[in-house]
């Protein structure tokens, strides 16, 4: 079973990509559990037709300690395993503290046993944040690989690399390693370029450049993924691609961060900077 994290910078599509790369590894006959790590709860709403799921936080606190485990994982597209951690009540508490409890109690009812059967576990983790509870995938060596959806914009660039400086400070104790930086393309200059040069000075690789295609957009309407929604049109083939690539990845890095001036400087170089 491979454990896998994804991050990326608030927006930029990480839980669209996430759920649309789980539909192609389920097309694909894979096993697949998705924890989504944000409190908002979005991060298998595609994948269960847009169904609001009841959270772990939530259950807990209508029904107490006695849980169990088909009260917070219920099934979506392609017979995958969702589940939510929620947050707590709004002005209340520390949504990270969320991801904690919701991991432990999920590993405290068998989610990650045998009996499951899972090939892949996918963790869909709140923006850049690699602090507290949201770097619990990282920190205790609950995900073994980390994939980072950014895009050509300074910003995006910005958290990938911080993200990476996370996954250096917990990559010794908790083994954990990036696979790669996934581009969700916003259509900037020089973007595919960009950023597989970011990626080499980061010592990874660019696994997949998902290009900008406004199905993505129609499918969410429709509460689907793209998959589901038209497996024949050509994004679909975009995530399945990116899935084959997770599936076969055989590079797996402790990263290099880069220096503000150098991030800088490569936007720069690309002309993307004034």
């Amino acid at each position: 079973m491979r454990k896998i994290a994804i991050y990326g910078k608030g927006g930029i599509g990480k839980s669209t990509t996430t759920q649309n790369t789980v539909a192609a590894l389920a097309e694909m006959g894979k096993r697949v559990m998705v924890v989504g790590c944000d409190p908002k709860a979005d991060s298998t709403r595609l994948l269960m037709g847009g169904l609001a799921q009841q959270t772990v936080l939530d259950t807990l606190r209508e029904e107490g300690e006695d849980v169990d485990l088909r009260d917070i994982l219920k099934s979506g597209f392609g017979d995958t395993l969702c589940t939510e951690s929620g947050g707590p009540e709004p002005g209340v508490g520390c949504a990270g503290r969320g991801i904690i409890t919701s991991i432990n109690l999920l590993e405290q009812l068998g989610a990650y046993e045998d009996s499951q059967d899972l090939d892949y576990v996918f963790y869909d983790v709140l923006g850049d944040v690699v602090c507290g509870g949201f770097a619990m995938p990282i920190r205790e060596g609950k995900a073994q690989e980390i994939y980072i959806v950014c895009s050509g914009e300074m910003m995006a660039m910005y958290a990938a690399n911080n993200i990476c400086k996370g996954i250096v400070k917990f990559a010794e104790a908790g083994g954990v390693r990036l696979g790669g930086l996934i581009c969700n393309s916003r259509n900037t200059d020089n973007e595919r370029e960009l950023i597989m040069e970011l990626a080499d000075r980061l010592g990874t690789q660019m696994i997949h450049f998902v290009p900008r295609n406004n199905d993505v957009q129609r499918a969410e309407i429709q509460k689907k993924t793209v998959i589901e929604w038209n497996p024949s049109c050509t994004q679909a083939d975009e995530y399945r691609a990116l899935a084959h690539s997770i599936a076969e990845n055989k590079m797996f890095v402790i990263p290099k961060p880069l220096r503000i001036s150098e991030l800088e400087n490569l936007l720069i170089q690309y002309g993307l900077a004034a």
